[in-house]
Formats: C-alpha cells, sequence, structure tokens
C-alpha cells in the first residue's frame, strides 16, 4: 500500500516585502540580495496573524480541493520551527480552526527539512492501514525570529507554506522513497539560542537578541550545497534513474546557487527544476509545499511522472524523496 498525494494547497500573506523596502531599514541593495540569493521580495504576516492562521487557510483550502469533510480527516502534522507558542501545537490549534474532531496529530520541528520529514511520518501512518488521511503542512512565520539588523540572515527569510493530503492506495503511484539524514554537530551553525529549556526568556536574553535566528552563512552554504545535491544523486542512483527520467525537481527554496548545484549534479536541465525563491524567499519548512501546489496549478506534473523533491536545513537535516505522480481514484 503507497500513499498518494490526493490534494495541494499554499497559502502566502498578503504583506510584501520587497529588496527595495529593505534598502530603506539596512545596509543593503537590491541587486546585492538579487546577486547572491536569486530573491526579490518575500510575504510577511501581518498584526495579529501567526503560523497557525497560514495553517488554517492552507487546511481549508486542502478539504474543499480533496471535497473532504473536517471529520474525514485522521492526523494533522504541521512543520514549522515557528508554532504560535511551545503548548499547545499549532497543530492542535489547526485541528480547532478546521473543526477536524476526530484527528490527532503533532508539531514536527525538523527546519527546512521539515515537509520532507512531515511526508515520510505521514505516509507511514497511511500505509499502515489504520489511517485513511492524513493532512502534512509545513509553514513558517520566519519573519517573527528575524534580526532586521542583521543584513546576511534576514534577507533570506520570508513567510509563507503550503501542504497535502495523503491518502492511500494500492496501485504504484504515491510515494516511492525518501532518504533522510540528520547530523546534530551542525547545529551550532543555524540556531535560534534563547526561548527553550537551555536558555529561557529573561531580559538579558531579548535585551541580547538571542531570539533571533543566528547562522555562520558560509559553513550552512558549503554543508547544503554537498548535502542537498548527494542525497539527490544517491535517490537516483538507487532506484537506477537518471535526470532525463525526472519529470519535476522541487529541491528546496534557499539559494538558487545551492538549487543549481544540486540540479547540474544530478543532470536534472534548467527546465525541469522548479525555482520560486524569487516571489517568496525561504519560508524553511513551507518552500518545497508551495512549490508542489504551483507545480499542480502550472500542470507542470502528469500521472505517471516522476517528481524528485530534496531539501537541506538547520539541524543539520537533509533528505530527497521520490514521488511517481498520479491519483488512480
Amino acid at each position: 500500500m503507497n500513499a498518494i498525494i490526493s490534494a495541494t494547497a499554499h497559502y502566502a500573506p498578503k504583506k510584501v516585502l520587497t529588496n527595495h523596502d529593505l534598502e530603506k531599514i539596512m545596509d543593503t541593495t537590491d541587486e546585492w540580495i538579487k546577486s547572491r540569493t536569486g530573491i526579490h521580495q518575500r510575504h510577511i504576516i501581518g498584526e495579529n496573524e501567526a503560523t497557525s492562521d497560514i495553517c488554517t487557510h492552507i487546511g481549508r483550502d486542502l478539504l474543499e480541493k480533496a471535497n473532504l469533510k473536517p471529520d474525514d480527516i485522521d492526523i494533522i502534522i504541521v512543520s514549522t520551527v515557528t508554532p504560535d507558542m511551545l503548548a499547545p501545537s499549532t497543530a492542535a490549534i489547526v485541528q480547532n480552526n478546521l473543526g477536524a474532531n476526530r484527528a490527532w496529530g503533532f508539531d514536527l520541528s525538523a527546519a527546512c527539512s521539515g515537509f520532507l520529514y512531515g511526508l515520510e511520518t505521514g505516509a507511514k501512518f497511511v500505509e499502515s492501514g489504520q489511517y485513511k488521511r492524513v493532512m502534512v503542512i509545513g509553514v513558517d512565520a520566519m519573519s517573527t525570529i528575524l534580526d532586521y539588523e542583521d543584513r546576511n540572515t534576514s534577507v533570506l527569510f520570508g513567510d509563507g507554506g503550503g501542504g497535502v493530503i495523503l491518502e492511500s492506495t494500492e496501485s504504484d503511484f504515491g510515494i516511492l522513497d525518501s532518504i533522510l539524514r540528520m547530523d546534530g554537530s551542525g547545529g551550532k551553525y543555524l540556531q535560534m539560542p534563547a526561548g527553550g529549556s537551555r536558555m529561557p526568556a529573561t531580559i538579558e536574553t531579548v535585551e541580547n537578541k538571542m531570539h533571533y535566528l543566528k547562522q555562520d552563512g558560509r559553513t550552512v552554504f558549503k554543508f547544503a550545497v554537498k548535502g542537498m545535491a548527494d542525497v539527490s544523486a544517491k535517490m537516483l542512483e538507487k532506484h537506477q534513474l537518471t535526470g532525463d527520467d525526472i519529470a519535476l525537481f522541487i529541491p528546496h527554496q534557499a539559494n538558487k546557487r545551492i538549487i543549481d548545484a544540486a540540479a547540474n549534479r544530478c543532470n536534472i536541465s534548467k527546465d525541469k527544476v522548479l525555482i520560486n525563491i524569487q516571489k517568496y524567499g525561504n519560508t524553511t519548512a513551507g518552500t518545497i509545499a508551495i512549490g508542489l501546489n504551483e507545480a499542480v496549478e502550472q500542470g507542470r506534473l502528469k500521472e505517471g511522472d516522476y517528481l524528485l523533491l530534496a531539501a537541506f536545513g538547520a539541524g543539520w537535516t537533509w533528505g530527497s524523496m521520490l514521488i511517481k505522480w498520479g491519483n488512480p481514484s
């Protein structure tokens, strides 16, 4: 039994923050950002808006597209590093907002690899035969943990995300395989130091900006290029596929140079690589989910196509997933 994706959706907040807007508040330029990252703009949540609100938009859209009622959902998995709060889980808030009274669920934290981790987890629940439908959502509101005086980090990220409905099938369509990895020794290079049990919030942690994302950009770039490229190539090799066999490659949208390196390693032509970083920036757990729904809306996937996903994020976490696209029902 395989898990198929029966519906996709994404949502980005209405407020847009362009590179020109950032020029007004920090020492940077539109050209500097575009040449190094490929980003032109990003979406930012508004006042009284949080991760659960984005998730709720996505969840309602998924239910409508799949022609499902809230009670048809068995499990809700929210992949995020920007939960509304530590407790209750964002998944619980979304469950209540949707009225999915039969569902249980949880938040999953794997940074930029979160959506892949969530897909793999949801797929295993479906494949077990105990659960029929799992909603997997990847969303982050990165603007809430960014220091906009740190030009090297804050220009990279945006808010938003997407999600899918996973259902069971006895066909050969669906999620075929995943290779997921983690190396905790890399955690020190990309982290938010304060706010957990190690360093609870105090006046000092706030004054010292310890609740903002900190990263060693060069180290992250080096490991991301190698990690995402290696795992994608390994997936193709494992299944005796080449870049020509892949109909579409949706990589995590962190940096266009990282994306290009991964595609080149797998010999996937540029026309088969989905790139939308220019519109959204890095939405962390949201990037692949946003790209997947845009691909569906643009008609870039047809039944029987091989879809390759890849991500790299804080942790270190990284991975690749192979999907045979189609919904036989």
